[in-house]
């Protein structure tokens, strides 16, 4: 048995009015679709074939039929047509958006709020995951008796700046040697690795050497600490509540858990940084306690390299259309704002 036209049509009949409504849907609600010009008798029929398809289930205290875990991801994978966003809905993200910020952190929370408020689901994401870029060039640069600025510039056009202590008679000549020196060490190498080979060293420096690449490696250690010590920002934790699947204590018990930790959802969002989009429906989960929920991320850049993801959590039930036509235009707009906030003027 195959899905021909009309089998595709009423399956994409029942995922649109269940998605809206959360209703077990009967023959006698689908036959009443004008442009179906259909039966009651006919529908019940195709019906009856999906379900042993496998593409419809029965719920146990109601005549009507829901979708399928099988019948969204054949959706997602083969029907789904992404849309637009309404000018309303560009409107409110931008106003998040045009006005100036000089912080990641401010532009990650402000995008799980546009994400929770336009989805009407649980929003993630990611803060820029700086460990795996590409060193290119490290610059030393006095700035007071004793203190000098590292500057790590990366392949994604990252800048990254900390302070690194220094001895009180090194001069801007010793910094820039030592700059060099350093950037032929590490330059090609990610972030974390070029750390592993500062702090080893070749065993050819002299110990005052040593001390300064050690000193960079300490403070590159932290600013990949800091940054992953923030983790994943999630918002709309409440909008599950919303929705008639997270009614059982239990279900509801078990996400907010999940989301309290948020370990489980920085694993989840890690990985999908390698992909454009995915789309994680039902069992498909690795994570028991979310196996009743789907998970929709897609990727952020910086001057066109991936350096995080963000996402959505709602029920299996989920407008998937909508999710990734907002996940869409907020990466372009996520990865804009970020590139012209953190990456070098001259990229």
């Amino acid at each position: 048995m195959r899905l021909d036209e009309r089998k595709l049509r009423i399956l994409r009949t029942i995922i649109d009015d269940y998605v809206m409504t959360a209703t077990p849907i009967g023959s006698r609600t689908i036959s009443k679709r004008s442009e179906l010009g259909l039966s009651s008798a006919t529908i019940r029929n195709e019906m009856s074939d999906l379900e042993e398809m496998g593409f419809l289930e029965q719920p146990h205290t109601s005549a009507g039929r829901v979708p399928s875990e099988k019948a969204y991801r054949f959706y997602v994978d083969t029907m789904m047509k992404v849309g637009q966003l309404s000018e309303d809905e560009i409107a409110y993200m931008r106003s998040y958006f045009d006005t100036r910020m000089t912080e990641a952190e401010e532009v990650v929370h402000r995008t799980v709020k546009v994400l929770s408020d336009l989805t009407d689901y649980t929003a993630m994401v990611m803060s820029p995951e700086i460990k795996a870029v590409i060193v290119k060039h490290i610059q030393l640069v006095p700035v007071t008796t004793g203190r000098a600025l590292a500057v790590i510039v990366t392949d994604a056009g990252l800048v990254r700046d900390t302070f690194i202590p220094i001895p009180p008679n090194c001069t801007s000549t010793d910094l820039e040697r030592l700059s060099n020196m350093i950037t032929a060490r590490v330059k090609n190498m990610p972030l974390q690795d070029a750390v592993d080979a500062l702090k080893l060293g070749t065993g050819e420096e002299m110990d005052e050497q040593r001390a300064y690449f050690s000193a960079v490696a300490d403070a590159i250690s932290h600013d990949i600490a800091r940054e992953a010590s923030r983790g994943v920002v999630l918002g709309g934790a409440t909008n599950l509540l919303k929705h008639p699947e997270y009614l059982d204590l239990e279900k509801a018990s078990s996400m907010l858990a999940v989301f309290e930790t948020k370990e489980q959802l920085y694993r989840i969002l890690s990985k999908a940084t390698k992909m454009e989009f995915t789309v994680t429906i039902g069992s498909e989960n690795e994570l028991p306690e979310m196996q009743s929920s789907s998970v929709v991320t897609a990727t952020y850049k910086i001057s066109g390299k991936p350096v995080g993801s963000f996402g959505v959590i709602g029920p299996i039930r989920m407008d998937y259309a909508k999710v990734i036509t907002v996940l869409n235009y907020m990466g372009k707009t996520l990865s804009a704002v970020l590139t012209g906030m953190l990456a070098p003027d001259d990229q």
